[in-house]
C-alpha cells in the first residue's frame, strides 16, 4: 500500500471519534466518501466534468484514459466512471456504497486505527474500531484549523477535505479542535462551492435530509 493517504482516508479519520469510533454523518456517509474519491480523481486529472452538461443527476463525469492507477480504491472508481457516461449524483452512490469498511481496513493496516474484538456476557462478540496512532490526524486538523480559523490559503488537498466536510454537514463535529463560528462556516462554504465534487455531496445530503424529514412528517400525521 502507498504511504500517502488518499483524501477519502483523511476524511474518514476526521469524521471518526477517536474514543468511541462513531462516525459523524454516518447516515449519508456513502455520498461523502464517493465524493472524496471523485474529487481526488479530478485533482489528479483522471476524470473531468462538463460544466454545460447537467442533467437530473448532476454534472456528467467523463473518465480520462491512461495507465492503470496504483491505488485500488481509485482504480476501481475510475473503472466505474469509464463504464458509461453518468451524472455525478449516481456515481456518488455507486462509488461510496460499501467503501467505509474498506477504508477502515486500510487505516487499521496503516496503524492509524485499531480493531478490537470482545465478548459481552461471555457470549455476544462485538468488534470496535478506534484510534491508534493519531499523529497523522492531528497534522490534518492543524492544516484545517490554519485555513478556517487563521485565514491561511489551503493546498488543493486541504481545500478538498474542508469542502467535503462542509458539504456533508459534519464540520461542526470538529468543534473541540476547530471552534464553530460564522467565520469558519463562511470560509468552509466558499471552499465547498469552489469544488464541483463537494457541491454534489451537499446536494445529495440535502436531498436525503429532505426525504427523511418528509417521511417523518408523514409518519407523524398518520399516527395522529
Amino acid at each position: 500500500m502507498q504511504n500517502k493517504t488518499l483524501i477519502v482516508e483523511d476524511l474518514m479519520l476526521l469524521l471518526m471519534d477517536d474514543k468511541s469510533g462513531a462516525i459523524a454523518g454516518a447516515g449519508t456517509l456513502y455520498y461523502t466518501l464517493g465524493g472524496a474519491v471523485l474529487v481526488e480523481l479530478g485533482l489528479d486529472g483522471h476524470i473531468t466534468v462538463d460544466e454545460n452538461d447537467k442533467g437530473m443527476n448532476g454534472l456528467k463525469v467523463h473518465a480520462v484514459s491512461g495507465e492503470p492507477l496504483s491505488d485500488p480504491v481509485l482504480q476501481t472508481a475510475h473503472e466505474k466512471v469509464a463504464e458509461r457516461l453518468r451524472g455525478v449524483q449516481t456515481l456518488l452512490i455507486e462509488i461510496g456504497t460499501g467503501l467505509g469498511e474498506t477504508l477502515l481496513d486500510r487505516l487499521v493496516e496503516r496503524g492509524m486505527l485499531r480493531r478490537e474484538s470482545k465478548k459481552t456476557l461471555g457470549v455476544f462478540r462485538s468488534t470496535s474500531t478506534t484510534a491508534a496512532d493519531t499523529q497523522h490526524k492531528k497534522a490534518l486538523l492543524e492544516k484545517v484549523r490554519a485555513v478556517l480559523a487563521y485565514g491561511e490559503e489551503p493546498d488543493a488537498r486541504t481545500a478538498a477535505v474542508i469542502g467535503l466536510l462542509s458539504a456533508s454537514g459534519t464540520l461542526p463535529s470538529l468543534h473541540r479542535s476547530i471552534p464553530w463560528s460564522g467565520k469558519v462556516y463562511k470560509r468552509a462554504k466558499q471552499l465547498e462551492q469552489a469544488s464541483w465534487g463537494a457541491e454534489a455531496v451537499n446536494t445529495a445530503v440535502m436531498r436525503t435530509v429532505a426525504a427523511v424529514s418528509v417521511g417523518t412528517a408523514v409518519a407523524v400525521t398518520v399516527t395522529n
